[in-house]
């Protein structure tokens, strides 16, 4: 985006399965996916940074820039360090400076803790003789901001007056990288996305909750456990809520789990409608899910569930729709978050919309789609374009009186998607839920002994 584009001086100083439905429409159970050995994903993952590294000289040219230059000490790294490194790499080293250069493409890299590096620089400039050289110092976008005070008063004294008047902000240089996922890596992030799915099916099922003895808190701390024994780990703590229940004010503030987002921890009972927010985290990528369960009373089924609880989640699965429809690669998050909202208000769903990228990070790079707290514009990310090949969370709720309940619930619901060339559309990664996933109690056996939790 040339328009954001800011010359810098040197002054300057992110069990019971429900009925889970594919992009193709198809039911299917989630699965566990393992995770190969510690020594192949460091090869998959170094495949997917050479693959990306390969397309900056072109985005450098997309955004007429000459060169991109990068500097970082251990422990204050650039944020666009994390998606260039090796695998095996835990920080970097002494001071690690980067260099992309677009015609003819070139990329350099110093590892060096001497005045050595900015002679070098110097030397190479004058050879190239760049008019712009980009600099990572955007005030308010982490991914094209990632340069540290200290390391830029160091580049402007390295440098010298010559080179400092080259230098340019170029925010979606950072954003681009970092948000452009690679072909590679979807048949893993479908893997992922399974498995986060699996793991939330088997904590909401009898297997995990005993109805008037597991209460939310625990069911948390059963799905933290379950990740860490897969090898898997996670971005964020789980998150189990209670939406039905006496005390519970579930449509009184922003958060669809009402004023406390973790109360209350009491058990869960027969009749609760209850929601997780739930990710997994592993070969450098991350999911984003919300899900919801119905306990059944014992010896109930399906079509015993509240026909209104079933309605909430059609409702918010036609707006998962609206929002989907609406994101047309090149606009602008705050020009599509208006447009949904209108849809969503003619249709006359009432709810929020708060979609973000996903993927490298659990927040990634990329435009945002409103905010909790913003519902007509986010400033900055809101005003950046909808990139292709990128991950989405599409992340929302629609409020729905249930007239079972005599209360209105925000029924929310969070499912990550993926752009396909060939249908030219955003795709669900896994799939979204359709059905609501049952918690099941026998009839003859009501009182079960407690689940290990």
């Amino acid at each position: 985006m040339r328009g954001l584009r800011i010359r810098l001086t040197c002054l300057l100083g992110i069990a019971a399965i429900c009925g889970c439905v594919s992009a193709a429409g198809a039911r299917k159970t989630p699965q566990i996916q393992t995770l190969p050995s510690l020594r192949e994903q460091a090869k998959v993952i170094d495949g997917w940074t050479e693959e990306r590294l390969e397309l900056i000289p072109g985005l450098l040219r997309k955004y007429g820039v000459d060169a991109w230059l990068m500097s970082q000490r251990e422990y204050a790294e650039d944020t666009v360090f994390w998606a260039l490194k090796e695998a095996t790499q835990s920080s970097a080293r002494r001071r690690t400076t980067m260099l992309f250069v677009a015609d003819p493409p070139g990329s350099y890299t110093w590892i060096d803790n001497t005045k050595q590096v900015w002679a070098d620089l110097r030397e190479l400039f004058a050879e190239r003789r760049p008019e712009t050289v980009a600099l990572n110092t955007h005030s308010e976008i982490a991914f094209s901001g990632g340069l540290h005070a200290g390391e830029f008063e160091a580049i402007v004294e390295g440098l010298g007056e010559e080179w400092t008047g080259t230098f340019v902000l170029e925010p979606m240089l950072g954003v681009e990288v970092v948000a452009t996922m690679v072909g590679s890596r979807l048949e893993w992030y479908m893997k992922m996305q399974e498995t986060a799915w699996a793991i939330i099916a088997e904590a909401f099922s009898e297997k995990v909750i005993v109805p008037g003895k597991s209460s939310s808190w625990d069911v948390e701390w059963w799905m933290r456990e379950r990740i860490q024994s897969l090898n898997y780990t996670t971005w964020f703590q789980p998150g189990v809520f209670i939406l039905t229940g006496e005390g519970f004010p579930a449509v009184t503030s922003d958060d669809p789990r009402g004023d406390d987002p973790r109360a209350p921890n009491r058990p869960i009972r027969y009749g609760d409608l209850i929601h997780t927010d739930f990710g997994v985290t592993a070969l450098g990528l991350n999911t984003d899910t919300q899900h919801l369960g119905y306990v059944l009373y014992p010896g109930e089924t399906e079509e015993d569930v509240p026909k209104g609880m079933i309605d909430g989640l059609k409702k918010v699965n036609r707006l998962q729709d609206i929002v989907r429809e609406n994101m047309k690669i090149g606009v602008t998050g705050n020009v599509i978050l208006k447009a949904a909202l209108a849809q969503m208000h003619d249709e006359g769903i009432e709810g929020k919309i708060y979609c973000h990228p996903t993927g490298e990070w659990g927040h990634s790079a990329g435009t945002v789609i409103g905010m909790s707290n913003l519902q007509k514009n986010v400033p900055v990310l809101g005003d950046l374009p909808l990139l292709k090949n990128t991950y989405y969370s599409i992340e929302l709720f629609a409020e729905h009186f249930v007239p079972e309940r005599n209360m209105t619930i925000k029924f929310a619901q969070e499912e990550d998607v993926y752009w396909d060339d060939e249908t030219s559309s955003w795709e669900w990664v896994y799939g979204r839920q359709e059905e609501l996933l049952l918690i099941r109690t026998p009839a003859e056996d009501a009182s079960q002994g407690p689940a290990e939790l």
